[in-house]
């Protein structure tokens, strides 16, 4: 017994750690800023680089003891700490990491700095330090105050999914938000201009709620039916009687309410069951003892002379 309970556990746990694995799939570099002069601060109120990282999953990913690299020889460079209620990443959201080269000042902080001018390589791998989820090659002609980041949130693969961004009104630089943000939405522009007046939507909210309540009766009467049914075979049973067997006219019919009733009538009166009850009332005075606190003399007040 013991062996199979402990064969199971192991089970369980390898489960745990195989859903937690492909769900770590899901984290994407989004965006990063290798020379940062006046842009993002940390929380140091210091400008320092940055790579932000995004859970392109629709769960929330615990990312503590990930690694992240700078360098493909050594992928466990830095660990994310265990701990931090901030590792774990909402759905479709933002975190980002400050490659300052100083650890101790916090879990986003990491232990390696990315070097303006030349390619920049920035890798993140897995718990077990091997697997590779996501990497990018930051060019070296980015300059001061330019973003590398993705054209779409944790979309594509290659080149094309990337660009540069210079703060500019087309190509705005967004730290710990949506690299690309929505403003309008075609969908509701369209109903906007083929139902300007609501009718269309009064029609379908109208449609629906009738709909349900017809789905509703339906369900009623064919739960009425089975029972209908079940009590008809149930009937015949009692009586060594087979309903599939007996042609339809001549199969008995369920118990109606007033049946059922008149008979429970029948047998209460037979059985003279009724609730017997004492007709003894017992009145018991309630004493209380005696507090000056609660004593209304105390609450007088004397008038005043005239």
């Amino acid at each position: 017994m013991k062996k199979k309970l402990s064969i199971l556990l192991i089970a369980l746990v390898g489960c745990a750690v195989a859903v937690s694995a492909q769900g770590r799939r899901g984290l994407r570099i989004n965006e990063v800023m290798v020379q940062n002069d006046s842009n993002y601060v940390d929380d140091y109120g210091l400008h320092h680089a940055w790579i932000e990282l995004y859970n392109s999953t629709y769960a929330p990913m615990e990312i503590s003891s990930v690694y992240l690299s700078n360098d493909p020889a050594q992928p466990k460079k830095y660990p994310v700490p265990l701990g931090d209620v901030n590792t774990e990443i909402p759905p479709r959201q933002h975190v980002v990491f400050w490659a300052d080269g100083e650890p101790n000042k916090g879990t986003f902080h990491l232990n390696f700095k990315l070097v303006p001018g030349q390619d920049n390589w920035i890798g993140v791998y897995d718990a077990n330090g091997v697997t590779l989820i996501d990497s990018i090659t930051v060019p070296a002609s980015l300059i001061a105050n330019q973003s590398y980041a993705r054209v779409n949130d944790g979309e594509g693969s290659g080149k094309e999914a990337w660009g540069v961004r210079d703060g500019s009104a087309e190509a705005y630089i967004t730290p710990s938000s949506n690299n690309k943000i929505i403003d309008t939405n075609s969908k509701v522009e369209m109903f906007a201009e083929t139902d300007g007046n609501g009718f269309g939507l009064t029609l379908m909210a109208m449609c629906i709620v009738f709909s349900a309540l017809l789905l509703l009766s339906l369900s009623f009467y064919a739960i009425n039916r089975i029972g209908a049914r079940i009590s008809t075979r149930n009937k015949a049973r009692s009586h060594g009687l087979e309903t599939k067997s007996m042609p339809r006219d001549e199969r008995p019919e369920h118990d109606s309410g007033e049946e059922i009733a008149a008979i429970v009538m029948a047998l209460q009166e037979h059985l003279n069951a009724h609730d017997k009850e004492s007709t003894i009332l017992t009145i018991n005075k309630v004493r209380k003892s005696y507090s000056p606190w609660s004593s209304k003399i105390y609450g007088l007040r004397e008038l005043p002379r005239r």
